[in-house]
């Protein structure tokens, strides 16, 4: 099975004053996102399904990729900030293909240490592929930054 983790876009708000958890992505953001989902499709990327935090920046990041690439979308309540390894493992139990997790830092990266023992920090817009062989243990394949597919996208490769 592959999973692919991805990080919710750029959501930086300046005079941002309101409640954490309602910040929604910038434009900047969401066209970031864009080209990075048009890369994502460009590669192959083709979950059968997208589980996205139900905060607004991650569940708009969902959004824009499931345009893209037309996977089944969900909102899981357990990839909130603060999401676990085991939150990740209750997904897969009930799944028999290949997944996207659309999250928050610093749990992408922690979840994608604990399955593979890789070290990455997941950057805004970023994209991380784990193929699992077996039922805890995984291989991290690839980590594709924003820069990296925005690259891609302009030059037609």
């Amino acid at each position: 099975m592959k999973l692919y983790f991805l990080r919710h876009g750029a959501a930086d708000w300046p005079d941002w004053n309101d409640d954490d958890d309602l910040r929604p992505l910038t434009e900047n953001g969401k066209k970031e996102l864009r080209r990075a989902a048009k890369f994502f499709k460009q590669i192959g990327v083709a979950p059968a399904t997208i589980f996205a935090s139900p905060l607004p920046r991650a569940a708009q990041t969902a959004q824009i990729v499931h345009r893209q690439i037309g996977s089944e979308l969900h909102s899981e309540a357990k990839l909130s900030p603060g999401a676990t390894p085991h939150a990740i493992k209750s997904l897969l139990k009930s799944q028999n293909d290949d997944l996207m997790i659309v999250g928050h830092e610093p749990d992408l990266s922690e979840i994608v240490r604990h399955f593979t023992g890789a070290r990455v920090k997941m950057s805004k817009a970023g994209l991380a592929r784990i193929d699992f062989e077996g039922s805890d243990q995984a291989r991290l394949i690839w980590l594709v930054s924003p820069k990296i597919s925005a690259r891609k996208v302009k030059s037609g490769e």
